[in-house]
């Protein structure tokens, strides 16, 4: 399997995400339901974004650890925030998570009037291996 990160030239370059991923040759696809900030307990972690940003984050890598992958086998994320609240706790939470010298996957953030009762963000995923 081939995995190619797409940032073309004359497009703006960030490293908290690529701009498209290529994924080539037959591989594992791993697509992961909206994950929240709950624990193992069902309720939910915290009142801010960073805290359920980083459970989110560590329910996603749960899921995929159970299939053999990583965090850094991720090639799309979905994000959902609610309105009124910043990401940027949420980009935090993922930095700390994230090695830098993996290349990120492509992301869409999408700012919506609500999600579940305390549900803050939302995350879904798409690993290739």
């Amino acid at each position: 399997m081939t995995v190619r990160h797409i940032n073309p030239e004359g497009m703006h370059r960030s490293p908290a995400f690529s701009q498209a991923v290529v994924v080539e040759q037959p591989a594992k696809t791993i697509y992961a339901g909206g994950q929240n900030g709950v624990g193992p307990d069902g309720k939910v972690v915290g009142p801010t974004v960073a805290e359920q940003s980083a459970q989110a984050l560590r329910n996603l890598a749960t899921i995929l650890e159970s299939e053999g992958a990583t965090l850094a086998n991720i090639v799309h994320w979905r994000i959902a925030v609610v309105d009124g609240h910043s990401f940027n706790e949420g980009y935090a939470a993922f930095q700390e998570l994230w090695d830098p010298k993996n290349p990120p996957p492509a992301i869409t953030v999408h700012v919506v009037a609500g999600l579940g009762p305390d549900h803050l963000v939302e995350i879904d995923a798409v690993a290739a291996l």
